[in-house]
């Protein structure tokens, strides 16, 4: 795991905790990235996003990590969040949720925020698809 001694807002017990799931459901490098390039301004974002969504809510027994990436693609997706549903449909992929099942929640979507919407994750989704697909090649 990457260390970030230079920060001390990176080094209470909630971060860290934080910080292995994060990793571990967006992967080490993009999450490290996201660390490693946030200035002093952004690093309070970096702070408060790994302790209370991914410290706090991440780790909550209530509900899998499968589970919870289903939420956040529906929640995503009515935000109109593109940049942020990419991301977690990446993340929906690392925890098990299936395309058919990627499918299945973006025409629920459709019907509860509107096609406009419910277009822009389908070609979100169609895109992060092939992106996966090439790696695997």
């Amino acid at each position: 795991m990457a260390q970030h001694p230079d920060h001390p807002e990176y080094s209470s017990a909630l971060f860290k905790k934080g910080l292995e799931v994060r990793r571990e459901v967006l992967g080490a490098e993009y999450v490290d990235g996201s660390l490693a390039n946030a200035d002093e301004f952004f690093r309070a974002f970096q702070k408060i996003t790994t302790e209370m969504a991914w410290g706090e809510i991440w780790t909550r027994p209530g509900l899998s990590r499968k589970q919870r990436s289903m939420l956040n693609l529906g929640m995503l997706t009515a935000l109109n969040r593109p940049n942020e549903l990419k991301l977690h449909m990446r993340a929906a992929l690392t925890n098990g949720v299936t395309r058919d099942e990627i499918k299945e929640i973006l025409l629920q979507a459709c019907v509860y925020c509107g096609i406009p919407a419910g277009l822009d994750a389908f070609k979100t989704a169609v895109e992060v698809f092939k992106e996966v697909d090439k790696k695997k090649a």
